[in-house]
């Protein structure tokens, strides 16, 4: 074995040699460039790249340390990484010794595909040689045209897979902690691939060559601009403008509070029906993710069918929310319904939760029962909401005390920054959302692209500190809201099992932050009727799926299924948008139409509304 060892050393050397050799040979500054010019060229870049750090440093100089400084603090990040390897079996002699029989073996077949090696012979013909193991984050053929790019991320894959492995294989431990061990695991492993660091990615060294170092200086720009806001990029700064061109649905600020704005959007149709809409948003990200741009969004389509549309804008929190609780946002819920009701002097209204606003409009039905006054809402969809948070998915992995803890202690004036939750969620998807910037933006120094979807996504809301505490533990950690008058609010206990407004339940099938299984459980506690309809796709895009798009496809179940499963077993897929499956369920409740005049106009004739459609609080930060 040492012979081989030493054989496939030998020529892994002379490989990298050659691959080395050919990657620098395109880095001069012109063809017949002098030794003397190449090194002047380099220092250049280096100098302008020192003079951007030189800059920032100064800046920094008598600034405060910000709240989340500690993010970038290498120490700290050490740590962390010690404190997830010391709970993997590493140490054991039987598991090192397979770990590098395994490598050994992959370095054999890796090299054999190269000619290099005791396995020459099995070597395969060409430029794109055939290697063992695949990953879309190698897919660009430049990490295979050179040995030591092949066998660097083959070898990285492999250990990744195997101490993945060796997570899921402790035992003796906690399901919840097994379960954030196998995800800092993953987490770790990402960061650690060689695609994320410029000496490790042939496509970054590529690129450097080809621009003379320029792709080096503009993603040095770019990491320099994020640690400047404490936030990565992932849109073109200045290229989406509130109201401009995107939130642009026409329609007008009826009611203004201190937590909160209620628009009314503008009709397009004659006749309207006569049950409105109440859109409830997440008041952890912007509202117009339901209103992107004329094509994508959701409250322009529901206003095109004729429905009279009121959107929620919560404020982002600041020093004066700092007291704000789960029983302020209910009763802003309710106090919606009441101003909605009055203004168009109609019985009921529908109403939207989509995600911790469905799971408090869930809770809000059921303290109107509690009132007596459920008969004001018409019907509740809910968009990717969970009540039941037994099987919350990964967010359930920064929920325990020591966590909790610590995100109480990022508090500044009794609200928490969003650029923490963007963090977090940014990290269930890492490779997507943190790791692909790093590469393109970063290494690359590419520019940023031009996408409504992801400004929106960097497009943070504060939280209020105290009720994001109390969500966390009392929800996401205790799962009380399952459990019958556990938790109040309004003066009311919480019972959901008194909840027989009609619901229609939307869950995404590729849902990471709301889990298709964590959704279908809020049927288990509704006596009202009920329609479960399971989306393709996501959080985001299995909610934002209009029908111009034609994609994704849905599911549905008309017969009653008493479990998910079920509901699988027996549904009906079906293409495109399942946005034209609302409507018919809205309609079919009440398909009354009245005359889109009046108050359905808002700001007309004699109406009184305090500025246009998006208003101010969406631009708060």
């Amino acid at each position: 074995m040492a012979h081989d060892v030493a054989d496939m050393m030998s020529s892994l050397f002379q490989a990298q040699g050659e691959g080395v050799a050919t990657i620098m040979g395109k880095m001069m500054p012109a063809a017949g460039a002098t030794e003397a010019e190449k090194i002047v060229h380099w220092a250049q870049v280096a100098g302008r790249m020192q003079s951007i750090w030189t800059d920032f440093q100064v800046e920094q100089i008598g600034q405060a340390a910000a709240p989340n400084s500690h993010l970038s603090d290498p120490v700290r990040w050490i740590a962390t990484v010690e404190a997830v390897l010391r709970q993997l079996p590493l140490a054991d002699p039987d598991v090192q010794a397979g770990l590098w029989n395994e490598v050994l073996d992959l370095i054999g077949t890796v090299m054999g595909q190269y000619g290099l090696g005791p396995r020459a012979s099995e070597q395969s013909a060409g430029d794109d040689p055939a290697l063992p193991l695949a990953d879309r984050r190698f897919a660009d053929p430049r990490w295979r045209r050179q040995p030591v790019f092949a066998l660097l991320h083959q070898v990285y894959l492999l250990l990744s897979r195997q101490v993945t492995a060796l997570a899921e294989s402790v035992e003796g431990m906690e399901p919840g902690k097994k379960a954030q061990l196998i995800f800092a695991t993953n987490i770790l492993l990402d960061a650690l691939s060689p695609a994320n660091f410029p000496l490790t990615n042939p496509v970054a060294l590529d690129k450097a060559g080809e621009t003379q170092g320029d792709s080096l200086v503009r993603g040095f720009e770019h990491l320099v601009s994020d640690l400047r806001k404490r936030q990565l990029t992932h849109t073109a700064p200045g290229a989406f403008v509130i109201g401009e061109n995107i939130a642009t649905t026409p329609g007008k600020v009826i009611l203004e509070t201190p937590l909160y704005q209620l628009i009314q959007y503008t009709p397009t149709t004659d006749k309207v029906l006569k049950t409105p809409l109440l859109i409830f948003p997440p008041w952890i990200n912007r509202f117009y993710i339901l209103d992107l741009n004329a094509k994508k969004s959701f409250v322009r389509w529901a206003v095109e069918q004729g429905v009279s549309v009121f959107m929620v804008s919560w404020k982002s929190a600041d020093a004066t929310l700092a007291d704000v609780t789960w029983d302020d946002y209910i009763q802003a819920q309710m106090d919606c319904i009441d101003t909605v009701c009055t203004r168009l002097a109609v019985p009921a209204t529908h109403t939207i939760g989509y995600c911790v606003a469905g799971t408090t409009l869930a809770a809000t039905l059921a303290v109107m029962a509690r009132k007596g006054t459920a008969d004001k809402v018409a019907s509740g969809t809910f968009f990717t909401a969970q009540v039941d948070f037994e099987e919350a998915g990964d967010l359930k992995n920064f929920i325990d005390d020591q966590q909790i803890d610590a995100i109480g202690r990022l508090a500044t004036d009794g609200y928490i920054d969003g650029r923490y939750m963007a963090a977090t969620f940014n990290i269930l998807r890492g490779n997507d959302l943190i790791w692909s910037t790093v590469q393109k933006n970063y290494l690359l120094g590419e520019a940023y692209p031009a996408f409504d979807l992801l400004h929106w996504n960097g497009d943070v809301t504060n939280l209020p500190a105290r009720w994001h505490r109390d969500y966390l533990r009392d929800l996401y950690r205790d799962n009380r809201m399952v459990v019958p008058d556990s938790l109040q609010a309004c003066g009311e206990p919480i019972d959901l099992r008194r909840i027989h407004t009609p619901c229609y339940i939307q869950a995404g099938r590729e849902d990471h932050i709301a889990p298709t299984h964590s959704v279908w459980k809020l049927t288990r506690y509704l006596q009202g009727p009920w329609t479960f309809l399971l989306a393709g796709s996501g959080h985001i895009a299995g909610v934002v799926n209009p029908p111009s798009s034609d994609k994704y496809g849905y599911w549905t179940n008309d017969d009653a299924p008493r479990s998910l499963a079920e509901f699988q077993s027996g549904a009906v897929a079906h293409p495109g948008s399942w946005w034209p499956h609302w409507i018919g369920w809205i309609r079919s409740l009440d398909a009354q139409t009245v005359p889109a005049r009046g108050k359905r106009r808002p700001g007309g004739r004699g109406d009184r509304v305090i500025e246009d459609a998006p208003g101010r609080y969406v631009a708060t930060r």
